[in-house]
């Protein structure tokens, strides 16, 4: 389980293989020492399995392996060698919880629309990201709600059908890859795990 509270951006050294397989390369800041085989690391959504873990000045690099269901799914597919990426490491009993529960299960690709600025302070600017939701993932996305888009656990502002939009404070802008996102660029989407549930049970209510 994850917050959606980005914690580093690493850096793509290397993709390989082909197909329904691929193994991704990540340079980070992380500390060797405190990534084990088989650890969960969040990378700009999708929870994929450090692989391998080698040091380096500065940090260390890992691998994980994308997966055919990894690559449909999500845009991992689409990622290259140098793209920088969100990486947030799994939560701990006792971690605090700042963000909201996710699970580093994508649910699709949403799509940016627009990005405006908002308002610009002493610390920079706030923008507002205006998105489309895949078909049928917008139902679980409710105003004021929680969604999580590559890797970052983000408050709905609004909604109209398959269009929400979301705001980013200079701090987010500045400590994840959102300061280098486009109108046009895909992001990873996991919607509320507890929209998701409560969905999930109204549906299986028996019709009066």
């Amino acid at each position: 389980m994850f917050t959606g509270l980005v914690s580093d951006i690493g850096t793509i050294v290397s993709i390989a293989g082909e197909g329904d397989l691929r193994r991704i390369t990540i340079r980070t800041s992380y500390d060797p020492a405190t990534i084990a085989l088989g650890a969960s690391i969040a990378c700009s959504g999708p929870c994929l399995t450090a692989v391998s873990v080698e040091p380096t000045e500065g940090g260390c690099v890992f691998a994980v392996d994308a997966a055919a269901e990894t690559l449909a799914r999500t845009t991992v597919g689409r990622w290259v060698a140098g793209a920088r990426i969100n990486l947030e490491r799994s939560l701990k009993i006792g971690d605090e919880l700042g963000g909201h529960l996710v699970t580093g299960h994508v649910d699709g690709v949403a799509e940016i629309l627009e990005r405006e600025s908002v308002t610009a302070g002493a610390w920079g600017p706030s923008d507002r990201f205006t998105l489309r939701a895949p078909a049928g993932l917008s139902r679980f996305i409710a105003e004021k709600g929680s969604v999580c888009l590559d890797g970052t656990s983000l408050t709905v502002n609004s909604v109209d059908g398959d269009v929400f939009s979301v705001l980013l404070i200079p701090h987010t802008l500045q400590v994840t890859t959102w300061g280098e996102r486009r109108a046009g660029d895909g992001l990873n989407l996991e919607v509320d795990l507890i929209a998701r549930y409560a969905a999930r049970l109204t549906e299986a209510q028996p019709s009066a």
